[in-house]
């Protein structure tokens, strides 16, 4: 089921994939997605929400899983990924493609007035806190404090913001 408010803006050339296992995806009043947003229910049947006056810029692909939440005045740059799933993998005697998914750790949710650099990937468990920064290329798992300025990979913390 694909909610979208009558104010929010999403490109043409954006695409919403619809769920067969009733994921919810709703896309709030003034929030904004650029051309060549992917946003593909797999891995789960999570819900993605996106906040009021968000920006997902080009390029993003963001999976729903086990789950996204993503709240009000949060810009995204272009090409992150959000992946809040996880594959299972350790049994060597079936394929890959065969062993399904590890329990959620949680989903992804982001808070309000965060800050994410292009090139991110967000993982399984995340929680950015209300005004964190991610710089560019970043790898994100757990929890990111409140106003907190993060980069790199492995994650490391810079500063705050003032």
């Amino acid at each position: 089921m694909i909610e979208i408010h009558p104010l929010a803006k999403v490109s043409k050339l954006a695409d919403i994939e619809d769920s067969i296992r009733g994921t919810r995806i709703v896309i709030a009043a003034h929030a904004s997605l650029d051309s060549f947003v992917k946003i593909k229910p797999a891995g789960g049947s999570g819900d993605l929400t996106v906040g009021e006056r968000t920006v997902i810029n080009s390029g993003c692909v963001l999976y729903t899983g086990n789950g996204i939440q993503i709240g009000n005045d949060v810009a995204i740059a272009a090409n992150c990924t959000f992946a809040p799933v996880n594959h299972a993998y350790k049994d060597k005697s079936r394929r890959i493609n065969q062993q399904g998914f590890l329990p959620s750790r949680g989903g992804i949710v982001i808070e309000d007035d965060v800050w994410i650099g292009a090139n991110v990937v967000i993982l399984d468990g995340a929680i950015l806190r209300t005004g964190c920064v991610i710089g560019a290329g970043s790898l994100v798992r757990g929890e990111i404090p409140a106003y907190s300025i993060q980069a790199g990979n492995p994650l490391k913390h810079l500063g705050w913001r003032e």
